[in-house]
C-alpha cells in the first residue's frame, strides 16, 4: 500500500476519482450518457469534447518542455493556422466539398509548419533564447490571424470541417 501511495500518478488519480465522486453524488446525472441520433450526449462527454483542442497542443507542448525547451506562442500557431483554414473555406464557392476542406486543412497545417519553422530558425541558428523567441510570435501571431481574418471571430460553415473539428 505505501509504494502505491508513493506512485507518482496517485494522488491525480485520487483526485480525479473524488471530482467525478463529489459531482455524481450532488448530480447523480453527471456520469449519464445517452445516444441520440447516433451521437453521445452528456457531462463526460462534454467535457472530452471541450477539452480536446487542449489536449492536442498539450501534447506537443509536452515534448518541447522533455527537451528542456519553452514555447508561448503554440495558442498564437493555433490561431493562425485556424484562421487560414477558416479563411479559405469562407472564400470558397464550394464550402463543404472535400477538395476545400483538405485544401484548408492542408494550408493550415503548412502555415503552423511555418511558423514552427521561423521559431526554430530563431531558437537554432540565431541562439536566441526559446522564451524570447517564441514571446515574439506569442504577441505578433495574434495580431496576423486577424489579419487572416479582418478583425472578425470566425465561425465553421463547412460541415465536413466541423466534423473533422
Amino acid at each position: 500500500m505505501k509504494k502505491l501511495v508513493k506512485h507518482r500518478l496517485f494522488w491525480p488519480i485520487a483526485a480525479l476519482l473524488t471530482l467525478i465522486l463529489v459531482n455524481t453524488i450532488s448530480r447523480p446525472s453527471f456520469v449519464s450518457i445517452t445516444v441520440r441520433d447516433g451521437q453521445l450526449y452528456g457531462s463526460l462527454i462534454d467535457i472530452l469534447r471541450n477539452s480536446a483542442p487542449l489536449m492536442l497542443v498539450s501534447l506537443g507542448m509536452t515534448i518541447v518542455i522533455a527537451t528542456r525547451g519553452i514555447d508561448l506562442s503554440v495558442g498564437a500557431i493555433m490561431a493562425v493556422s485556424g484562421a487560414v483554414a477558416l479563411t479559405i473555406i469562407d472564400s470558397s464557392s464550394d464550402p463543404g466539398g472535400f477538395g476545400t476542406v483538405a485544401l484548408a486543412i492542408t494550408a493550415g497545417a503548412a502555415a503552423a509548419l511555418v511558423l514552427g519553422t521561423w521559431n526554430g530558425f530563431l531558437v537554432s541558428v540565431l541562439g536566441i533564447q526559446p522564451i524570447i523567441a517564441t514571446l515574439v510570435l506569442m504577441l505578433a501571431g495574434r495580431g496576423i490571424a486577424l489579419l487572416f481574418t479582418d478583425g472578425f471571430i470566425t465561425t465553421v460553415t463547412s460541415a465536413p470541417y466541423r466534423f473533422i473539428a
